[in-house]
């Protein structure tokens, strides 16, 4: 175990990897950042839950590739905490990110790793964990759950609202925000089942739209289409009826406030 002296941070984090220069790394950007508190270290998932067994963290920076119980491996156990902390996953591959969207983590930080990127990964787990200083961090964050995508050649994890509406492509869904697009490997009946209770409905086999996002419903030619900011989105037949019930009684919900 190793701490940052005298800093007065607030986060408790665990830093585990198996290959030991790796880990000296990232134990020494994680050390010079200003809000860690406590800093422990791990070489395998063994050490880190005997860690875990003797002291409370609130983040765990954790390598994928390790021998014996891998780093989601140790992630899908750490679910099963009552308060289990945060995970960012630290690793020099990018096949993991959908993994690691259905886990929940926080981060995904491909290695090597630069201190700006550990920093943002840091102000992430600030944003959305429960801290003594934040007790509302918790209920932020399920209501507000990530998903992984890439940026500028590194992994981001993108707040489920900032997406207006998704789009199928294969096995594949594209993310449309207003400020651009995402392809993740994430399936739209995948999303459509897990983001229902957030409002987004199938309009077409292709198309999931945020509901409350949708300015109009138009008859064009023999069927309809919405239109959510400037894009025309085509409505199925199939689910034409649905989507009408849906947006009806979400305008008396409106109304009746």
């Amino acid at each position: 175990m190793t701490g940052n002296g005298g800093t007065p941070g607030f986060l408790r984090v665990l830093a585990v990897d198996d290959e030991p220069p790796a880990l000296d790394e990232l134990a020494y950007h994680l050390r010079t950042d200003p809000r860690v508190a406590r800093l422990h270290t791990a070489g395998d998932a063994t050490e880190a839950l005997r860690v875990l067994r003797d002291d409370e963290v609130d983040v765990i920076f954790l390598d994928i590739r390790m021998p014996g119980l891998d780093g989601m491996e140790l992630a899908r156990v750490l679910r099963q905490f009552a308060r289990p902390p945060a995970i960012v996953f630290v690793t020099a591959y990018d096949d993991g990110a959908a993994d690691a969207f259905d886990l929940g983590a926080t981060d995904y930080v491909r290695k090597p790793v630069r201190a700006e990127r550990l920093a943002e990964a840091l102000r992430r787990v600030v944003g959305s964990r429960v801290l003594p200083s934040h007790p509302a961090a918790l209920a932020r964050a399920e209501e507000d759950p990530t998903i992984p995508v890439e940026l500028a050649g590194s992994t981001r994890m993108l707040p489920r609202s900032a997406v207006r509406w998704v789009e199928a492509q294969g096995d594949y869904a594209r993310l449309h925000t207003t400020e651009g697009s995402h392809l993740v490997r994430v399936s739209l009946a995948t999303l459509a089942d897990r983001w229902a209770d957030a409002g987004f409905v199938r309009i077409h086999r292709s198309y999931l739209v945020q509901l409350r996002l949708i300015a109009e419903l138009r008859l064009v030619n023999s069927g309809y289409v919405v239109v959510v900011d400037d894009a025309e989105l085509p409505v199925s037949r199939r689910h034409t009826r649905e989507l009408k019930d849906k947006l009806v009684r979400a305008a008396k919900q409106e109304w009746s406030r």
